[in-house]
């Protein structure tokens, strides 16, 4: 299983919310480039980026910082936030980014899901943020009326790859990720499906390892403490 070790990005910040709450932010690094250096410090090979303001907005204004990460290491980078139409899915390839998350856009423009697909294939993951078993859309300020369920499965029909599915009632909460989720979705589906939200202890890590899980993204647990990264990364192997 790989571990993503997460910076959302706020203002050229890395920045956690807590339940994806704009009001409840907190900016652990002015300098998400030293943040990805210790990654690689760690033993990490892949980083999971969000543009917190691009999910809002659907814009890229954190586009320099993910340059500069992609210039400046050798990490495997994926990134979602806004991302709704195919000039910024070619904007973030062209700055280096090896695979784009699409969210919101995954739900309400399908004919721009399926051209993505088409043109990029596996570098094209959808995120599928969950709420009270619905996802949710626009920065999780919207619930939509698609169970996750059904929505997965669909995915799936349809070729994508990877999932990214968040618990977002655990997302920051540092009280455990959802494992009876994750082992559900393990073992429904065949799509690659990284764990995202509320890790926040090794044990969780070893949970979602023994659920044969692509990956598990690791935010706010980092930025505490509460998990050391190198471990974590040696557990999930």
């Amino acid at each position: 299983m790989i571990i993503l070790p997460a910076i959302d990005l706020y203002d050229k910040k890395a920045v956690r919310l807590v339940h994806g709450d704009y009001n409840q932010m907190t900016v652990y690094n002015t300098d998400p480039l030293a943040v990805a250096r210790d990654f690689i410090r760690c033993g990490a090979t892949h980083i999971h980026l969000v543009d917190l303001e691009g999910a809002k907005f659907g814009t890229t204004p954190n586009i320099d910082i993910v340059r500069k990460i992609s210039q400046e290491t050798d990490l495997f980078i994926e990134i979602g936030g806004g991302i709704r139409s195919m000039q910024t899915v070619e904007t973030y390839f062209d700055c280096g980014v090896d695979r784009v998350i699409l969210g919101t856009a995954a739900v309400n423009d399908r004919d721009f899901l399926v051209e993505a697909i088409r043109k990029h294939g596996s570098k094209i993951a959808v995120g599928a943020d969950v709420t009270d078993g619905y996802i949710a859309i626009k920065g999780w300020l919207e619930k939509s009326q698609i169970q996750l369920s059904d929505f997965i499965a669909d995915m799936q029909a349809l070729g994508v790859g990877n999932i990214i599915c968040t618990d977002i009632s655990k997302d920051g909460a540092m009280r455990g990720t959802n494992l009876v989720l994750y082992s559900r979705l393990s073992r429904q589906y065949t799509v690659d499906i990284t764990a995202s939200g509320g890790v926040s202890s090794l044990e969780d890590i070893r949970q979602l390892r023994s659920m044969d899980l692509y990956g598990a993204i690791i935010g706010k647990a980092y930025y505490t403490g509460s998990i050391d990264l190198a471990q974590a990364i040696e557990v999930a192997k």
